[in-house]
C-alpha cells in the first residue's frame, strides 16, 4: 500500500515534463506534411494556439509509450490535446508569477539527456545535429527546457511543502490493518442444456457486427539505414587497421590479475612510528620460519584481514598510497616485500595469485579490429545518411524513390499485417503504429522511425485493407459461445439474487447454502495485504459498509470467470498500528504528504484551467 502511494505521489508533471522534451526528438523529428501556412489552430489558450501537429507530435510520443497496447487513436489525440492544454494554463500561471530558471540549469539538464549523448557523455556535435533536424535553434530549445523546467519547480514547490499529521498517519494504518469477518457462497457458471435459436444467433449478429470482422491490414514499403550495413561498406586497409589497433590497444589488453595479502603494524596514538618498525622488522624475521597468513592472523593490526591472512583481494592501482602500490607492483609471485610505510604504518606485502597482463596480437584480433574500425567509421555516415533521409522523405513525402536514389539504397516491401501483428519489419510495434497513423494512410511518407540506436527507418503505404464484416456462417459457433456464455452467467445471477434476498430476510447462511447444495468458506480476520480469497472479492469486501445494528452486510461480487459469490460481512475491526507500522512511520508519512500534496496541485491546476480563456475546436 505504501508503494501505489508512493506511485501516486509521482506527479504527471514530473511524467509530463518528458513529453516537453522527448516529443521533439523520439522521431527523429519531421513534424508533419501539412502546409500550416493557413492551418487554424484545434485549440487556444489565452494568445497560445496550438495546431494539429501539435496535437500529432503529442499523440506520437503517446503511442510510443503505449506500444503493444489496443489504443484508440481518436481518444488518444484528445488525451494528448488536453495535456497540451493543462501544460500551457499552467505555464502561463508560473510566468505571470515570475517562476525563473538559470542557463546553467538548463545547460546542466541538457548535458543530461541520452539524446545527446555517446557513450554516455553529452556529446555537442550529436546535439546541433538533432536541433538541426528538427529545425530548431538552440536558443528556442533551451526557452523549452527552461519552461519545463520551472513548471516542474512549481509543481514540487506544492508537492514537497506539504505534510501529514500523525492523525493522518495513524487513520491510514487503520484503515489498512482493518480486519473482517466473512461468510460467501460462490454460485458457479454452468454451462446451459439448451442451445440459442437460429434466430437469437442472426439477431446477436446484426447488433454486433462491429466484433466480428477481419482486422484492417496493410502493406508497406520502406527504406532502412542501418550501422551495421553501411559499416561494410567501410573499404579497409591494414595500414589503417593497424594504425586503429594502436589507438585502441586497450579494448585488446587483457589486464593483469595480481592478488596481495599485508600484515599491517599501525601508527596511533599508542604505538609510536619507531615501536611500529621494530615490530614489521621482527615480523620480517619470522617469516623465515612461518607462513605468512599465520603471521598476519597473529600480529597484523588490521583485524578484518588478518582473520583470512592479511588477504586484500585483487590489487587495483589507484586505491592505496603510491608508495604501497609501487612495492605491490614490483613484487614476484609469492614474493614478500621489504617493510613499506603508509599514512596507515608500516606493511609487509606478498603477491599470493599472479596472472600476468596480455596483449593481444594484431594478427588475432584482426576480424574484431576490421569490425569495431568500420563500425566507428560507420557512425558518421550513419548519423549524415539520417539527415538527408529525414529532410529529403519530409520534402518529397508522396515517395520513396527520390531519398532511396540519393542514398543509394533499395526500397522493400512487406507483406500484410495488422495494428496487432506482424512479421519481417512488421515484427517491430513501431512499425505497425507508425504505418496505421493518419499521415501514412493518407498517403505521406511516415516520420523517421527509430529501431533502436543504429537503425531508421522511412515507410509509406503500399496497400490498405479497411477492416469488413465476416459472414455469419463463418462465425456463427463464436457467437454460439458467446450466447451460451451469457446465458450462464444471467443464471449465476439470478441465482445469487435470489441467495441474497434470502439472506437479508434473515434466514441463515448456512441453511439457504445446504438447501442449493454450495458450500459456505469463512474468513476471519481477513486484511488487503492477505490473499486468502481472490482480488476481486477481497476489494469489494473492502468496499462494503459496515453491519449496522448487528445485522451483517450482505452484496454480491462477480469472480474473475463470472461466479457470484454471495458475501456477508459479519464484522469490521478497526486495525491497529504493529510494530512493523512504526518502523515505516517516517515512510508513510512522506508518503501520504506527496499523496495529499498532488492532489492538491491536481486541484489548482482544474481550477486554473476552469478561470483561462480556453477554446477548443472538434477533434480531427
Amino acid at each position: 500500500m505504501l508503494t501505489k502511494i508512493r506511485e501516486k505521489a509521482q506527479g504527471a508533471f514530473a511524467w509530463g515534463i518528458l513529453i516537453v522534451i522527448c516529443v521533439p526528438f523520439a522521431l527523429w523529428g519531421i513534424q508533419n506534411y501539412l502546409d500550416t501556412g493557413e492551418e487554424a489552430p484545434v485549440a487556444s489558450v489565452g494568445d497560445r494556439d496550438f495546431f494539429q501537429r501539435d496535437v500529432n507530435k503529442a499523440y506520437e510520443q503517446y503511442s510510443q509509450n503505449l506500444q503493444g497496447m489496443t489504443i484508440d487513436e481518436q481518444s488518444l489525440k484528445a488525451q494528448a490535446l488536453e495535456k497540451l492544454i493543462k501544460d500551457e494554463v499552467l505555464l502561463q500561471y508560473v510566468r505571470g508569477k515570475g517562476l525563473v530558471t538559470t542557463d546553467d540549469t538548463a545547460r546542466e539538464f541538457i548535458q543530461s539527456l541520452p539524446y545527446f549523448q555517446v557513450d554516455g557523455k553529452f556529446d555537442d556535435k550529436r546535439y546541433k545535429t538533432m536541433l538541426n533536424l528538427q529545425k530548431m535553434s538552440s536558443a528556442e530549445f533551451v526557452s523549452r527546457i527552461k519552461n519545463a523546467l520551472i513548471m516542474e519547480q512549481f509543481q514540487r514547490s506544492i508537492i514537497d511543502s506539504s505534510f501529514a499529521t500523525k492523525y493522518d498517519v495513524e487513520s491510514f494504518f487503520k484503515i489498512q490493518n482493518q480486519q473482517r469477518d466473512v461468510d460467501y457462497i460462490t454460485v458457479a457458471v454452468q454451462k446451459p442444456a439448451q442451445q440459442p435459436s437460429e434466430e437469437d444467433v442472426a439477431a446477436y449478429y446484426q447488433q454486433h457486427q462491429d466484433g466480428y470482422q477481419t482486422p484492417e491490414q496493410a502493406s508497406v514499403e520502406y527504406i532502412e539505414l542501418s550501422l551495421e550495413d553501411i559499416a561494410k561498406t567501410i573499404t579497409v586497409t591494414d595500414d589503417k587497421l593497424k594504425a586503429f589497433y594502436e589507438e585502441q590497444k586497450d579494448q585488446y589488453t587483457k589486464a593483469e590479475r595480481r592478488k596481495i595479502s599485508h600484515i599491517l603494524f599501525a601508527i596511533n596514538d599508542k604505538t609510536d612510528e619507531k615501536t611500529a618498525l621494530e615490530k614489521v622488522l621482527k615480523a620480517q624475521k619470522d617469516l623465515a620460519n612461518k607462513d605468512f597468513a599465520a603471521v598476519a592472523a597473529e600480529v597484523s593490526d588490521d583485524k578484518l584481514t588478518a582473520k583470512i591472512g592479511g588477504d586484500l583481494g585483487l590489487f587495483n592501482v589507484g586505491v592505496m598510497e603510491k608508495s604501497f602500490e609501487d612495492a605491490a607492483s614490483a613484487l614476484k609471485l609469492g614474493e614478500v616485500s621489504n617493510p613499506v610505510k603508509s599514512a596507515f604504518g608500516y606493511h609487509l606485502i606478498k603477491v599470493t595469485e599472479l596472472m600476468p597482463g596480455e596483449v593481444k596480437p594484431f594478427d588475432s584480433v584482426k576480424n574484431e579490429v576490421t569490425k569495431a574500425y568500420q563500425k566507428a567509421q560507420a557512425e558518421n555516415a550513419f548519423y549524415e545518411s539520417g539527415e538527408t533521409l529525414t529532410e529529403m522523405s519530409y520534402e518529397h513525402p508522396d515517395n520513396l524513390k527520390t531519398v532511396a536514389d540519393a542514398l543509394g539504397v533499395t526500397i522493400k516491401k512487406s507483406a500484410l499485417f495488422t495494428k496487432d501483428k506482424g512479421d519481417g519489419i512488421a515484427a517491430d510495434d513501431k512499425i505497425r503504429s507508425a504505418a496505421f497513423t493518419e499521415e501514412v494512410l493518407h498517403g505521406n511518407n511516415s516520420t523517421p522511425i527509430e529501431l533502436g540506436t543504429d537503425r531508421l527507418v522511412v515507410l509509406r503505404l503500399s496497400e490498405h485493407k479497411a477492416a469488413a464484416a465476416r459472414e455469419l456462417k463463418d462465425v456463427k459457433q463464436d457467437i454460439v459461445a458467446v450466447l451460451l456464455a451469457d446465458k450462464a452467467k444471467l443464471q449465476a445471477v439470478e441465482k445469487a439474487k435470489q441467495i441474497k434476498v434470502r439472506l437479508q430476510t434473515g434466514e441463515s447462511i448456512q441453511a439457504v447454502a445446504a438447501e442449493n447444495k454450495l458450500a459456505v468458506k469463512t474468513v476471519a480476520g481477513l486484511t488487503r495485504s492477505k490473499d486468502d480469497v481472490p482480488l476481486p472479492l477481497s476489494e469489494a469486501i473492502f468496499k462494503a459498509a459496515k453491519p449496522v445494528a448487528g445485522k451483517p452486510t450482505i452484496f454480491i461480487a462477480e469472480l474473475p470467470e463470472g461466479e457470484q459469490a454471495v458475501v456477508s460481512l459479519s464484522k469490521v475491526k478497526e486495525g491497529v498500528m504493529t510494530e512493523d507500522d512504526k518502523k515505516q512511520l517516517e515512510l508513510a508519512s512522506k508518503n501520504i504528504a506527496k499523496a495529499f500534496g498532488q492532489t492538491e496541485f491536481n486541484a489548482l491546476i482544474n481550477s486554473l484551467q476552469a478561470d483561462a480563456d480556453i477554446s477548443v475546436k472538434a477533434p480531427k
